[in-house]
């Protein structure tokens, strides 16, 4: 009888031992699986944070690299305003030259008309004074003689005025002094033929008497 309690006790006391290390290996298993969890959440957040500052570093590359095509095409567009601007500025120029050239050869041009035909002018002056009698053919070639006058002055080319006025030797060439009561010294007393301008620009002198 007291054999078999003795092994009774034997056997819960294994019991308990075993029950014991059981427990002790749980925990074991149970501390390394969370320090296993706790490497790996570590490992994890580090791995995170690489990522983290390589899309950083990726994001600052990128934003460089625009910022720099930004540059070189605000240079570009900088360089093509500069020669737009030049192109613009030759052009005026270019302009207003060929107008100044076109306007000079027209004056040249009427220049050199007025001078062919201020013979045919004084022509017909020469015939109007010389003759006396008023009638048809008088008048006829007056009025051809006052419609060279008038296609002149419809160019720009008018009769410089000269008799009663001071004499100007830009506009006037004198051929005589002659004394005079009726005018002062230095006035243009008769004309002898008429000159002309076109804008200030003498074609013809007027040859004139003046009181001297």
């Amino acid at each position: 009888m007291e054999r078999k309690k003795e092994n009774i006790e034997v056997e819960e006391k294994e019991k308990k031992e075993n029950q014991a290390a059981e427990k002790a290996a749980q925990e074991s298993e149970r501390s390394e699986s969370a320090e296993k969890v706790q490497n790996n959440d570590g490992a994890t957040k580090e791995l995170d944070g690489l990522q983290i500052e390589l899309s950083r570093e990726e994001l600052i590359e990128e934003v460089k690299e625009k910022n720099e095509k930004i540059e070189e095409m605000d240079a570009e567009i900088d360089d093509l305003l500069s020669r737009l601007q030049r192109l613009q500025a030759d052009f005026v120029n270019y302009r207003k030259r060929s107008q100044r050239e076109k306007a000079e050869m027209t004056d040249r041009g009427k220049v050199k008309l007025c001078s062919s035909l201020l013979p045919v002018i004084d022509n017909f002056e020469r015939a109007l004074k010389a003759e006396d009698r008023q009638d048809d053919f008088y008048q006829g070639v007056e009025m051809i003689y006052n419609q060279l006058l008038k296609s002149f002055a419809d160019q720009g080319i008018e009769e410089i005025l000269a008799e009663g006025e001071e004499f100007n030797p830009e506009y006037h060439e004198a051929i005589m002094r002659v004394e005079s009561d009726e005018f002062e010294e230095g006035t243009v007393v008769e004309v002898v033929q008429k000159g002309f301008s076109l804008d200030d620009r003498v074609i013809r002198p007027a040859m004139v008497k003046v009181a001297g």
